[in-house]
Parts: C-alpha cells; sequence; structure tokens
C-alpha cells in the first residue's frame, strides 16, 4: 500500500478498495480563526496544501471521515467532495454528513473495521465527543485519540502492519493533550511490532509538539506534508 500524507490528518491511501481519502481538510492556509483557549494563536491552517484540493479529491473510490471536527472535515473539502462519493463514518457523524448533502453515507464496511478511541481525557473528551479509527489491508488508522484502553484493544484484535498515529499533544491552556504525544507514541511502539507512522503535525495552532519530536523515536516514521511512503 502506498500512504500520502497531504497534511494534518488528511491521507490518500492506495489500497485493495482502490483510492481512499481519509480526514480530508482542504481550507487553505490562514482560512479559519485560531483555535480558542490554546497558546498559539495563529489562524488556521497554518500551512498550504501540498497540492490543490481538486487534485486531492480526484478519483477517490471512498472518503472515511473519522469525525466532524473542522480539521478532520472542512468547508473545503465538503465543497469540493462529490456529493456522491461513499463515505464511511462513526454511527454518530451519519446524519450530519447526509444533511450536508452526501448521498452516499455508510456507518460499516465488509473490508474495513471500524475501531473506537478516546479524544482526551475526562470531561474535555466528553465535551469533544465520540472518535473513530478504521483499519483496512492491515493498515491501523487510530484518527483523534489519547493512549487509551480502546487503542490498546485494537491493537491487540486487529495485529496491524502499521499503525498510522495522531501526534503533536494538542491541548487546551491548563489541559491535558486531547491526541496523543510523544509518550503515548511510544506506548504504541512497544506494545506493536508493526510500523508507526505519525502525522497530525505543525498545520492547527493546538498542535504543539514539532515532527522532530517524534522523530527521535525509533521505529518511528515521520512524513513532511506531501510524502508518498510504501507501508
Amino acid at each position: 500500500m502506498k500512504l500520502t500524507l497531504v497534511r494534518h490528518a488528511t491521507l490518500i491511501l492506495e489500497t485493495s478498495l482502490g483510492r481512499v481519502l481519509v480526514d480530508p481538510m482542504l481550507d487553505p492556509a490562514g482560512a479559519r480563526p485560531p483555535i480558542e483557549n490554546t497558546p498559539n494563536q495563529r489562524r488556521n491552517p497554518l500551512v498550504e496544501l501540498p497540492l490543490p484540493a481538486d487534485e486531492i479529491v480526484a478519483g477517490v473510490d471512498l472518503c472515511v471521515v473519522t469525525h466532524l471536527h473542522q480539521d478532520h472535515l472542512d468547508d473545503t473539502a465538503a465543497a469540493t467532495l462529490p456529493r456522491t462519493t461513499p463515505i464511511l463514518t462513526q454511527p454518530e457523524s451519519a446524519d450530519a454528513l447526509a444533511a450536508r448533502g452526501f448521498t452516499n453515507v455508510r456507518t460499516s464496511h465488509d473490508a474495513i473495521a471500524m475501531t473506537r478511541g478516546r479524544h482526551g481525557t475526562g470531561e474535555i473528551a466528553d465535551v469533544l465527543g465520540p472518535v473513530s479509527g478504521w483499519v483496512l489491508d492491515g493498515v491501523y488508522v487510530a484518527g483523534d485519540t489519547v493512549w487509551c484502553d480502546e487503542v490498546r484493544d485494537a491493537l491487540d484484535r486487529h495485529r496491524p502492519r502499521v499503525a498510522v498515529l495522531n501526534g503533536s499533544g494538542a491541548h487546551f491552556v491548563g489541559g491535558d493533550p486531547i491526541v496523543m504525544d510523544a509518550g503515548d507514541v511510544r506506548r504504541v511502539r512497544e506494545a506493536t511490532d508493526g510500523q508507526v507512522v505519525v502525522v497530525h503535525l505543525e498545520a492547527i495552532n493546538h498542535c504543539l509538539e514539532p515532527r522532530s519530536v517524534y522523530r527521535e523515536i525509533d521505529g518511528v516514521h515521520v512524513p513532511a506534508d506531501g510524502e508518498t511512503i510504501d507501508v
């Protein structure tokens, strides 16, 4: 399989099912205000796309949306994706996607397994709501989650050959991380014999740990925006 990191958590996977687009965030740099109550008050996204939005959605056979926060499905993506694009998402997000005009929304797939996670800890996780991950062709796309029982269970159950993790230790002022930080990635590295790839870095203002932090972890690959790797 080939995996292309577009930007942030937006991936293009060349799979046995065709071209799969994950969590499209396609707004131009600076299109949205900063996420509030975070240390780095810069407009989002922080960086431009490495290629045009039209090229990113061209030929997509399936779009996976792990949850509906704007950094995983933004207005540009919603406007650019054809309304008939098959979309796979968690049950909690299906009605909202249908309400946006998408006509082929599904919550299960015979060849793809859904996993769960926790978008932070305690009350903040409750506020941020449910999230999902997905396993396709032995590749586990964990989604926005910290290290938790759900992630451990996914690794134990599916034994993925690749785990794609959303890093950066994103957090609000005074709060705990809402996605994996470097410590969580090390825990995943210790829990799996498979390849570990870290994305979700340096593109949104509350994502504070840079790529350099994760490149210091043995056995972890950290692609650049626009980079394609074999997994």
